[in-house]
């Protein structure tokens, strides 16, 4: 296959990694950027050293920094684009590539941050908006760009509405080290990937207190109860939420210590400013930029998200620590329980 990977950061860079590297499938892989001095860098060096210091690419990786105008005109000469940028970005990308014909997928987990009275949205409603047209979907679950990189065993979830986006994904993507499986559950697996990186916020705070393995498994179930909660009021299949891009991602996410966004809670536990742990990061912490439209959404749905909603205040500065955990302790007694479409939050 040819595979084109609109994106030069951590993870853009891993699956192109990963697809180039596949010797079996023989795949031609390019790493498009938009910033010319930083691909000369990249190909340069035959690394990106700036996000994967020392993960070299392979041969049949080739880096492009063609201006994007000139590039769509010879994107027909793909069989997969896949849109690498942060969250914030995919709004213009899909906008520039709305025309291309063959299918086109997107790495980023997060809601878009909310305009005005406007909702923030998912990367499929997004696409809905600017790129109707587009044959689209989205590649998600739990993996860390570094262990992709060095071709650990990982598991993804290729999911859209679409088959030949689905067969595409996997075409390109699966192999002996990565494994790919399909899924028609488009909003789930995005709620899925935008809530556990709110949910990580939290459990690193906790792990900063150290508050235990106790609280942070409560915090981790208790989340994935808000996360399955939201996902079922936007119409997703509530086994979605057992699978990869649910109980999966949250847990390595909630975790793992290359998690940022569970490192930004860790900041926060240790009396260091949002903008503070933010720049120490270097990396987009998708959690910090979405929380507050996690929390909206669910409000707007009447779907209550306590952890959430402690966390958003905890990043506005208008709760500490201490008192996020004095609050999640206090609440009243519940029957543990799911929302379903015809009964009340438990």
């Amino acid at each position: 296959m040819k595979i084109v990977v609109l994106g030069g950061g951590a993870w853009g860079t891993a699956l192109a990694l990963s697809a180039a590297g596949n010797i079996a499938a023989c795949h031609a892989v390019t790493l498009w950027l938009r910033d010319a001095r930083q691909a000369h860098a990249l190909e340069l060096a035959r690394q990106n050293q700036r996000y994967l210091p020392g993960a070299i690419f392979p041969y049949s990786l080739r880096v492009s920094a063609q201006p994007l105008t000139d590039f769509i005109g010879i994107a027909d000469a793909f069989d997969l684009v896949i849109i690498a940028s942060p969250m914030a970005g995919l709004r213009g990308l899909l906008t520039d590539i709305c025309t291309l014909a063959m299918p086109v997928a997107w790495l980023c987990k997060g809601f878009e941050q909310a305009i005005g009275t406007e909702p923030g949205l998912l990367g499929h409603e997004v696409q809905q908006q600017v790129a109707p047209g587009l044959h689209a979907g989205v590649l998600s679950g739990p993996s860390f760009a570094q262990e992709v990189a060095l071709g650990q065993p990982t598991a993804l979830v290729a999911s859209s509405v679409h088959a030949e986006v689905r067969d595409a994904l996997v075409a390109g993507f699966h192999s002996a080290s990565l494994r790919v499986y399909a899924n028609e559950d488009v909003v789930g697996v995005e709620v899925g990937g935008a809530v556990k990186n709110v949910l990580a916020i939290a459990t690193g705070l906790c792990d900063g207190l150290q508050l235990g393995l106790n609280a942070r498994a409560a915090l981790i179930t208790r989340g994935l109860a808000e996360m399955t909660r939201l996902g079922l009021a936007l119409g997703a299949h509530p086994e979605t939420f057992m699978g990869l891009s649910g109980l999966g991602d949250l847990v390595l996410t909630a975790t793992g210590d290359l998690s940022r966004n569970r490192r930004v809670g860790q900041a926060l536990a240790s009396g260091q400013t949002l903008d503070e742990a933010v720049h120490t990061l270097g990396h987009v912490a998708e959690g910090v930029y979405c929380a507050r439209t996690v929390v909206q959404r669910a409000r707007s749905l009447g779907i209550d998200m306590p952890i959430a909603q402690c966390v958003v205040e905890l990043l506005d500065g208008r709760m500490r620590p201490a008192e996020a955990v004095a609050r999640l302790m206090g609440r009243d007694p519940k029957r543990e329980g799911l929302v379903t479409p015809a009964g009340p939050a438990q």
